[in-house]
């Protein structure tokens, strides 16, 4: 995320300095020309004839396999957990009873119940590796998944390509990247922050309007970002920081002064019987904004459901305080996010969206399969369960299995980049494309040997 809103006191021809001209503090992706973007596809980079969005669920902080969607009713209560399991609309796959709407739409969702990794148990390496298929190390952070479909696929219209609501991930133990940025490509291509909350009564986005305080100036002359940088600095206008600069102005311009911007964030034109049904919650209205992005031309969103395992009751069930139980997943973070789902499938579905737009719900590592002495559970990379709806991806299946105590593989394990490249394939991207990293080298999308859950295709 590029800040601009630094002491720097350069004056445009208005009179105004840079700060005062945005005072923005996330700016999207400059996104490709049509060219690149007709060049990307004779390479076959990607699939012209596959337009397919994304809106991607994070489930900060890791929900349990055992109590959500790998349950298991025969093993001892100490392991199975205090919960029932309901069958759901796909025969023969149950979930647990915390989640009524999903189990609906059991027929347009597939699981994978098989997802593990090596690294170290704890939450940055996991957000890394299911956002962008590896593990950062020697100082080389790879790009988001929206980030790259923004970097191959170009904006459409003045919407960044990529957006994540309503803020980027917080601390979460590690003081490690997240992998919510866009890491070799270049800062030019971050995702679009919201940085508010959506189901505020006061709502508004931060960047997409100028300060009350700014008096209102022509457009022809505010458009003229060269004159922002004064005759006696003209030697840093040339160079790369100078461009990456104006190329980001530019892109705070346009979201600025753009009707269809502001009408896309607009969730106050939504009725009040569809902001009820997604929940008056953050999380609720985030995946209600997140529809109306992809519907407006947004490629890719990222919905976080928490922001942060120290501040707030999330998935982080370790039982003792400040964390919540196994009971107060059921009592808080259930509920909200079973809710704010289930609206966001249907509504997707109705509106002839769903089968273009492609889902996927994943979470940082698994839980112990034992219940702790404070009446939760522990991080476990071991094995935990993902899911995917629309986008091609076939419902009502499940691949892969854990054991009989849900605690490590016992069919088709299944990697996070494995996860990833599932996800570039629904949204049309060559798992063989080569990106130019550091030093101009190239660097594959996915490791070489890494495909797609090919059972879900």
């Amino acid at each position: 995320m590029l800040e601009l809103h630094g002491p720097g006191k350069v004056h445009t021809c208005d009179g105004l300095s840079r700060r005062d001209f945005l005072q923005v503090g996330s700016l999207g992706a400059v996104g490709l020309g049509m060219s690149e973007m007709a060049a990307l596809q004779a390479r076959g980079a990607v699939d012209s004839k596959k337009d397919v969005n994304g809106i991607l669920i994070f489930n900060l902080g890791a929900p349990s396999q055992l109590d959500t969607w790998d349950m298991k009713p025969q093993a001892p209560a100490e392991i199975r957990g205090p919960f029932q399991s309901i069958p759901t609309a796909a025969p023969g796959v149950s979930i647990s009873e915390l989640f009524p709407g999903m189990a609906k739409l059991g027929d347009k969702i597939s699981f994978v119940r098989s997802v593990y990794h090596t690294a170290a148990a704890v939450h940055d390496t996991g957000h890394q590796m299911m956002q962008t298929g590896r593990l950062f190390s020697g100082g080389l952070e790879s790009p988001n998944i929206g980030t790259v479909l923004g970097f191959l696929k170009g904006r459409l219209g003045d919407l960044p390509p990529s957006v994540v609501l309503p803020e980027k991930m917080g601390p979460t133990g590690g003081n490690l990247p997240h992998g919510q940025e866009a890491g070799f490509l270049g800062k030019q291509h971050d995702p679009f922050v919201l940085n508010a909350d959506p189901s505020a009564k006061d709502f508004r986005v931060p960047d997409l309007l100028p300060p009350s305080d700014l008096p209102i100036v022509r457009t022809d002359r505010r458009r003229k970002l060269r004159d922002v940088v004064d005759a006696s600095v003209k030697k840093f206008e040339s160079s790369p920081s100078a461009k990456l600069l104006d190329a980001n102005f530019e892109q705070a311009y346009r979201l600025m002064t753009s009707t269809a911007a502001r009408e896309a964030f607009a969730l106050n034109q939504e009725p009040d019987s569809v902001r009820d049904r997604y929940g008056r919650n953050r999380f609720g209205q985030s995946c209600l904004l997140a529809r109306r992005l992809v519907e407006r031309g947004v490629r890719f969103v990222t919905v976080n459901t928490f922001l942060t395992v120290f501040n707030e009751i999330t998935w982080d069930i370790h039982g003792s305080v400040p964390f919540t139980s196994i009971e107060g997943m059921k009592k808080t973070v259930a509920p909200l996010f079973d809710q704010g789902v289930s609206a966001l499938i249907e509504d997707l579905d109705q509106r002839g969206m769903l089968a273009n737009t492609v889902i996927p719900v994943l979470g940082e590592f698994g839980r112990t399969p034992k219940i702790n002495p404070a009446g939760g559970r522990d991080h476990w990379p071991q094995v935990w369960t993902v899911w995917f709806a629309g986008g091609g991806i076939k419902g009502g299946r499940v691949v892969g299995s854990s054991d009989d105590i849900g605690g490590y593989p016992a069919d088709r394990p299944t990697t996070c980049a494995e996860v990833v490249a599932t996800i570039y394939k629904a949204l049309g991207i060559d798992l063989e494309h080569l990106l130019t990293g550091p030093q101009g080298r190239p660097v594959p999308i996915v490791d070489s040997g890494v495909h797609e859950i090919r059972e879900l295709f």
